[in-house]
């Protein structure tokens, strides 16, 4: 068996995902005849197979497909040692671009971020609070270095550290509802009446929906500190953060309305970043920092009474 370069690993891996050779050349921005040429010369130097060219299509051998398995394990490697190199050369940023999202208490938040950032003079802080799915998508954008907020964690683009659980509570007042507070209200019984939500700041991803009520009238606020207000002036019911509201559940100036058909929910809060991307030395620092900081969120939640 004779040397294979790189290069040629990473022409057959194209033409494996892209289907053939035209569309991996035009991916590798290549000529078709280079990269069936780089391929041809990996099979030669390897005396095996890899694609079955017989078909329409191109397709894998056997033996090609337990060599892909193993060069996508090597071009993987490559691609963390590129981000790696890419990480030593860079040098202490300028700033930082954090986002708070609606599910992270926000003195924790504040007292987190505060903490590292008092030592570090020369990098600026642009901190930022968007709701919702705003958060993930902004980092998906790399408009945001970190985010502190809730992700979807088979993502494979994102890593994370948990932060704690945030329990979120469906509240009304004392007099808001037309019939008797129990455990067993239902969404239908829920439909006449308003329900404060937060207004998403995610301008293209399809948009979640925590225990909307559909047809029901809605006030929509930016968030939840002006939905406590609205719930607690009985202008409308809603779910609600439970560390918020742990005095006014206490003094009955809020009553849960948790049950069969509302369990409330609680949401994984985590500090998140890519991590198919570089980060400088301060952004690392900082990541360091959170791992060592304690769960701040255990403090400020406890499970929905069921």
């Amino acid at each position: 068996m004779q040397p294979f370069t790189l290069q040629e690993i990473q022409c057959f891996d194209a033409v494996v995902r892209e289907g053939g050779f035209q569309a991996a050349a035009s991916v590798l921005n290549r000529s078709h005849t280079a990269v069936f040429a780089a391929i041809a010369k990996l099979e030669a130097n390897l005396g095996v197979a890899l694609l079955d060219r017989t078909g329409y299509r191109v397709d894998l051998t056997e033996a090609g497909r337990s060599f892909h398995r193993k060069a996508q394990a090597l071009l993987g490697e490559m691609e963390a040692l590129r981000v790696h190199a890419r990480q030593l050369t860079m040098g202490e940023e300028t700033h930082l671009r954090v986002i708070l999202g609606d599910t992270c208490p926000l003195h924790d938040g504040l007292q987190l971020l505060g903490g590292f950032f008092a030592a570090c003079a020369n990098t600026r802080l642009d901190l930022h609070f968007e709701t919702i799915g705003g958060p993930s998508e902004r980092l998906l954008e790399d408009e945001a270095d970190l985010i502190l907020h809730w992700i979807d964690k088979s993502d494979p683009r994102l890593e994370w550290i948990d932060l704690g659980a945030i329990s979120f509570v469906p509240v009304v007042a004392p007099d808001f509802l037309p019939f008797a507070p129990s455990r067993s209200i239902t969404p239908e019984q829920m439909r006449g009446l308003t329900q404060c939500i937060i207004r998403d700041t995610a301008r293209d991803i399809a948009k979640p929906s925590f225990y909307v009520v559909e047809g029901a009238p809605q006030c929509t606020v930016a968030d939840h500190a002006m939905k406590k207000e609205i719930v607690l002036r009985g202008m409308a019911w809603g779910h609600l953060p439970r560390f918020m509201i742990e005095e006014e559940l206490r003094d009955g100036r809020l009553l849960s309305i948790t049950g069969q058909h509302f369990p409330g929910m609680d949401i994984d809060l985590v500090a998140a970043r890519r991590r198919d991307r570089p980060h400088g030395p301060i952004a690392s620092r900082l990541w360091h920092y959170i791992q060592t900081h304690p769960r701040f969120a255990d403090k400020a939640s406890t499970s929905s009474p069921r």
